[in-house]
């Protein structure tokens, strides 16, 4: 059995990330598996016109009419050329993750001659171009009158990319499953007007808990420049203080809540210092984007606590790379958060979106005194349940199944 995992980018945001980790297991597994991105690892001249040209052609039709600075796709244009190169394959199975930007348009999906396994790494599948919806709930009755977009009528630009896809997937011949990552993601597709009558599963990404493993406090600080002997709250996230789903405004609301505390300070990676510097409350250290697996074992390895104060989240990267590493995660009890947080066993579920509650786990974690508990709890719960031996056994069920 041969599997064909494909992605939009081959390297860059948390899809690459998963989509990676997953062949390497499958491949652990003793199963032929093939990583193909539609845009290369290193971006040359010709390549970077190409995916400009691509991306433009699929934000075009929206660009001038979001209300907000937010990811909007609309599933063009057309690539031929990759579709005749996945079509010609001898893969068994072909799994799809996060294919926009110009990756895949919404009619090329659908003509993909081999069962089709779809992974959700956001909304955008089942929805009129968002990839988050901001909990408007339209794509349940197929869109239209889209609050993103200005001017918006029923018929608008929402509406018809519902119809199209609705259209792609009523064509399809070959077997196809949604994925949902998370078991709030494949519930929202299983209600969406879209995959209504899909087959929806719900299998997470997996990760190597040998590679993401616990490290000592004190190596990880020194690795840093973090300083040893205080408690520090770790935010993280790309483009962690310009998008606004990721949360860092609650968390400024949050920490201006903590009681004043010169032994607690504050580290943000993902995103360099703002300019002008903002006044937190707490020292705090802008360590930058991190890539290497190394860097980020160190970074959650050297957190008392975690903060994941996304508005809206998936199967969060962050969230299982942290407890995995043996770090409490406090976050919004919303999306996929709950699949990987117990309250109050290995990090603390915070009610929606009450910036006092998340306050208050935060000084919970920090005050805690089961810190050995909480982070065995924190690394159990991944080793059992998201463990890359443990997941790719449940695809490998799954692709043995649809072949």
């Amino acid at each position: 059995m041969k599997i064909l995992v494909v992605n939009s980018f081959f390297s860059k945001g948390g899809a690459s990330r998963a989509a990676i980790r997953l062949v390497t297991a499958l491949q652990k597994s003793g199963v032929t598996a093939e990583y193909l991105s539609v845009y290369p690892e290193k971006l040359g001249v010709f390549s970077k016109l190409i995916l400009y040209f691509r991306a433009s052609v699929d934000r075009i039709p929206v660009k001038f009419f979001l209300k907000k600075k937010v990811l909007f796709s609309t599933g063009r244009p057309s690539n031929t050329r990759l579709l005749k190169k996945i079509n010609a394959s001898d893969a068994d199975v072909v799994h799809l993750h996060w294919i926009n930007t110009g990756g895949m348009s919404v009619e090329d999906i659908f003509r993909i001659n081999k069962p089709i396994v779809w992974s959700l790494h956001d909304m955008w599948p089942f929805t009129g171009g968002c990839h988050y919806d901001d909990n408007c709930d339209k794509y349940v009755n197929g869109c239209g009158d889209c609050p993103m977009l200005k001017g918006s009528s029923h018929y608008d630009a929402s509406y018809k990319l519902v119809k199209r896809k609705m259209s792609a997937v009523e064509r399809r011949d070959h077997k196809f499953v949604v994925n949902g990552l998370s078991s709030w993601i494949a519930d929202c597709a299983s209600k969406s007007s879209i995959f209504c009558n899909s087959d929806v599963r719900n299998l997470p990404n997996p990760i190597n808990t040998s590679v993401f493993s616990p490290q000592g406090k004190d190596v990880s600080r020194s690795y840093l420049g973090l300083p040893l002997r205080k408690k520090l709250i770790m935010f993280g996230a790309i483009s962690a203080l310009t998008d606004p789903r990721k949360g860092y405004l609650k968390l400024v609301e949050a920490l201006a809540c903590l009681p004043k505390d010169d032994n607690v300070e504050l580290v943000v990676f993902g995103s360099d210092s703002p300019a002008p510097t903002l006044d937190l409350g707490f020292n705090a250290h802008y360590l930058g984007s991190f890539s290497s697996d190394v860097d980020l074992v160190a970074l959650y390895s050297a957190a008392d606590v975690m903060i994941v104060p996304s508005l809206q989240e998936n199967l969060s990267n962050s969230i299982l790379e942290s407890l995995s590493c043996g770090t409490p995660v406090v976050a919004f009890d919303i999306g996929g958060n709950s699949d990987m947080i117990d309250h109050k066993l290995n990090g603390y579920l915070v009610k929606p979106f009450k910036c006092s509650d998340l306050s208050l786990g935060i000084q919970w974690v920090l005050d805690s005194q089961e810190k050995d508990t909480l982070s065995k709890n924190s690394r159990n719960k991944v080793v059992e349940n998201f463990d890359e031996r443990v997941v790719s056994s449940k695809y490998i069920e799954l692709y043995s199944e649809i072949v």
